[in-house]
């Protein structure tokens, strides 16, 4: 299901002056240096594409600039527009560049100030949403989960807080919390970029956030285009989970950062994928979280030894197939609003998801297959999972195929995809 994404509550305004980009106007004449510097002859509208600023008012005169203090050259370009001059930098200009990329090889579109990042994050917070159960319901209709773990969900969510999914492997939990992200729904406004004392911070990530405005064709004088309309943000961390993926990560090749795990999630959710199995340990992790975890912002580490305050607003989602009393003390877990145990299907729950994967698949379901895997269950002292219709059933057709035969739930089929999946444990 896919959710329709609301307007968002933040609106960014459109920037007519150098003073309204909140940069100063060295900051941006770098940065336009440098543009200049990779495209090499490049008109004036191209570079105010690339910082996705407006050329009058703005990019123009940073180039007005530039070219008064012999950096670059008008090329050539209409005498009509000097949007259309083509730039070029000169020998003075070449030098400044290369000692420029030497503090930060940053180009792109232009960042916007940390205090403005604030504004966006505080207006467009996840604690605005409020899911009902009927969005909740739709956004988890390709799952089968109970009453009582939809009762508890739900209020899970609207907290915008922080929860722990604990219970045994297999049951669905990723998938939860990916449903979780879908009725989430709306859309924010997230920065290429943002600018602290003259560092950048990457902060927009394709693989991270999906941008919904890609095809918007309003001119920079219309809209501030430093910002990127996108759905709300699902990031799943998993084993990858490091200390170090917890700060500012620094490039010394490019001379910038790339914003953190927690800081692209913000606005909306964060899922730590099975919790307690990263290179970090549990008790580490929530070390590091528990003065974010309280006052909704986090501090953030530049390699000049200051520190850089940022907003700490997304749903945190802890998957773990352990128990939370064995990962992480009661100080840490009274910090976890909610645990919310993700239980073995009860018997009807179970059925309903193999007749489910039977129809998915074109067999035809027969009963009398689930009533041998719970006597094989029963034999083996096994327990049943969530996963094990779906697993099952590519078993037997796996099988099937292999057989030269038409897959269906027949006994015998179903007897070798057991013996075949299931270990004693």
């Amino acid at each position: 299901m896919v959710v329709t994404p609301q307007a968002p509550a933040f609106q960014p305004k459109p920037v007519a002056s150098l003073e309204e980009t909140g940069l100063s106007p060295g900051f941006l004449s770098d940065l336009a240096l440098r543009t200049i510097y990779f495209a090499g002859t490049v008109s004036g509208h191209e570079v105010a594409r690339r910082m996705a600023l407006p050329f009058p008012n703005v990019v123009e005169r940073l180039l007005d600039g530039l070219k008064r203090q012999l950096y670059v050259e008008v090329r050539g370009g209409s005498a009509v527009s000097s949007a259309s001059y083509e730039y070029a930098l000169t020998a003075k200009g070449h030098a400044k560049a290369l000692e420029l990329l030497e503090r930060s090889g940053y180009t792109g579109p232009a960042p916007v100030p940390l205090a403005l990042y604030w504004e966006a994050v505080q207006t467009q917070t996840i604690r605005q949403v409020m899911v009902t159960r009927e969005q909740l319901m739709r956004a988890s209709a390709h799952l089968v989960l109970g009453e009582r773990l939809l009762g508890r969900l739900g209020p899970a969510i609207n907290s915008g807080r922080s929860m722990f999914l604990f219970g045994p492997p297999g049951n669905g939990k990723t998938s939860i919390a990916e449903a979780v992200a879908r009725c989430l729904g709306g859309a924010i406004y997230i920065p290429h970029a943002v600018e602290y004392d003259n560092q950048v911070v990457k902060l927009f990530d394709p693989v991270c956030h999906e941008a919904l405005d890609a095809n918007d064709d309003r001119r920079a004088d219309q809209i501030d285009k430093r910002w990127v309309l996108t759905r709300r943000p699902a990031v799943i961390v998993g084993g990858e989970l490091t200390l170090a993926s917890l700060d500012l990560v620094y490039s010394d090749s490019s001379h910038y950062y790339e914003a953190p795990f927690q800081m692209k999630a913000n606005g909306g959710l964060l899922l730590v994928d099975d919790f307690g199995r990263q290179a970090i340990s549990p008790r580490d992790l929530l070390n590091r979280w528990i003065v974010p975890l309280e006052k909704r912002e986090d501090y953030l580490n530049l390699r000049t030894g200051q520190e850089m305050t940022v907003p700490f607003d997304q749903l945190i989602i802890f998957s773990t197939n352990l128990e939370p009393r064995n990962l992480v003390d009661e100080a840490f877990l009274r910090r976890i609003r909610y645990k919310i145990e993700v239980p073995n299907p009860a018997p009807d729950e179970f059925e309903e998801i193999f007749q489910r994967m039977a129809e998915a698949r074109s067999l035809a379901y027969d009963p009398t297959a689930l009533d041998y895997i719970y006597t094989y269950y029963s034999r083996m002292g096994i327990e049943p999972r969530a996963c094990h219709p779906r697993d099952l059933i590519e078993q037997i057709i796996d099988i099937a195929h292999f057989q030269g035969v038409q897959p269906s739930l027949s006994l015998e089929l179903v007897a070798l995809a057991c013996d075949s999946y299931f270990v004693r444990l």
